[in-house]
């Protein structure tokens, strides 16, 4: 999987890169068919923000955005958002159009 870390308006130090790495390499747990992750940071006034773009096999990308004064706190806020999206859509992709009923009604002997 391919990690893109870009600043918008702010200078990504290596520290808060390899942060945002170490926690992006956590998202293909939860779906395999994850191929590329955008991260954008920025910083508008005195708050920071950061934006996290996951694109995978078969649906539209996922998305996540958090304003704040921690980038690490962001991060962490941003990476639980996205590993909640990809639990549901993969729930999603394995539940059967129609599961079995468990009552007996309507059924005639």
């Amino acid at each position: 999987m391919q990690i893109n870390v870009t600043g918008r308006h702010v200078e990504v130090s290596d520290e808060v890169k390899g942060y945002v790495e170490e926690k992006a390499s956590r998202l293909p747990r939860f779906l395999d068919k994850l191929h590329t992750v955008d991260v954008i940071l920025g910083h508008e006034s005195d708050e920071f923000t950061v934006e996290m773009i996951a694109h995978a096999d078969g649906c539209n990308p996922f998305v996540a955005r958090e304003i704040g004064p921690d980038t690490f706190a962001l991060v962490d806020i941003i990476v639980d958002k996205l590993e909640r999206q990809l639990t549901k859509q993969k729930e999603k992709w394995r539940k059967p159009k129609h599961e079995p009923r468990d009552d007996s009604v309507g059924l005639r002997d």
